[in-house]
């Protein structure tokens, strides 16, 4: 599933070509993704785009009419083609632009999303999310207090997003080992100086990774363009079996929370 930092390289990647742009046609092909795509997105039809912006892993699209709200889900892709474009299998949704270029939603799975959102309202959906990782909102204070008495998993518990948005499963890995915490420890027992370290980790893992997915952005104007997972080095993420570079101990892997879980049991504690 695309993560928070390929949602936001998606959202700087097609930003150019939709901002203050007019919306001159939605086609809908398929509308059983993962929530029925509403009727109401054809409001959009006409309006001007006022601004493109993320919450979470979901994508957003402001007009005055209303808000169309994008989630990719586990396979979802959006490219930034020539509306003439032959459309393709699992090109499910398309939002024609007046300038005859389109934003076009490939989702094979179709657990993606395309919403609307009215003026003034707030989908349920992003209602009860917590803070952005990358804001002054998620600070240490907050994740120690919250982390209180919790017998749950660190590593799940950093993955809550009603505590912090948008640390998916790739990036969580990875912040754990950084931080040198076990991810099979008790939220509820790690200390104050831990939690200090491990949010500053987290930003930092995060903004890398928006930065390197920059170099992606060339391909949401190609007809082949596949943004996707970019190219990124991962220490423990998906590395069973292998070397851990800082100890050279075996990675081991662990299903926690219904994912799989990497980490080196020499480095993290």
């Amino acid at each position: 599933m695309p993560e928070l930092p390929e949602v936001e390289v998606s959202r700087l990647g097609v930003s150019p070509y939709l901002l203050n742009e007019t919306i001159d046609n939605i086609i809908v092909r398929e509308r059983r993704m993962r929530w029925p795509v509403p009727e109401d997105v054809a409001l959009a039809i006409g309006q001007k785009v006022i601004a493109v912006k993320r919450r979470a892993k979901y994508l957003m699209i402001e007009t005055e009419a209303g808000t169309l709200i994008l989630h990719l889900g586990m396979s979802g892709k959006l490219r930034v083609i020539d509306a003439s474009t032959p459309v393709a299998k699992h090109d499910h949704v398309d939002i024609v632009m007046a300038t005859g270029k389109c934003l076009r939603f490939n989702d094979p799975r179709r657990f993606g999303a395309f919403l609307w959102q009215p003026p003034g309202e707030a989908l349920k959906l992003l209602a009860n999310l917590g803070p952005e990782p990358l804001t002054d909102d998620f600070d240490d204070r907050r994740l120690f207090t919250l982390s209180r008495g919790k017998k749950s998993t660190v590593k799940n518990f950093i993955m809550d997003n009603a505590v912090v948005v948008g640390v998916g499963n790739i990036y969580a890995n990875e912040a754990l080992f950084l931080a040198g915490i076990d991810p099979r420890r008790e939220a509820g027992k790690v200390s104050s100086a831990r939690y200090k370290n491990l949010t500053q980790i987290i930003k930092q893992v995060l903004a890398k990774a928006i930065e390197q997915g920059g170099t992606t952005l060339k391909d949401f104007a190609q007809t082949d363009g596949n943004p996707g997972y970019f190219a990124q080095h991962l220490n423990v993420y998906g590395r069973k079996g292998e070397p851990c570079e800082v100890c050279k101990t075996e990675i081991q892997s662990k299903v926690i929370g219904q994912r799989n879980t990497f980490f080196c049991k020499q480095c993290q504690r």
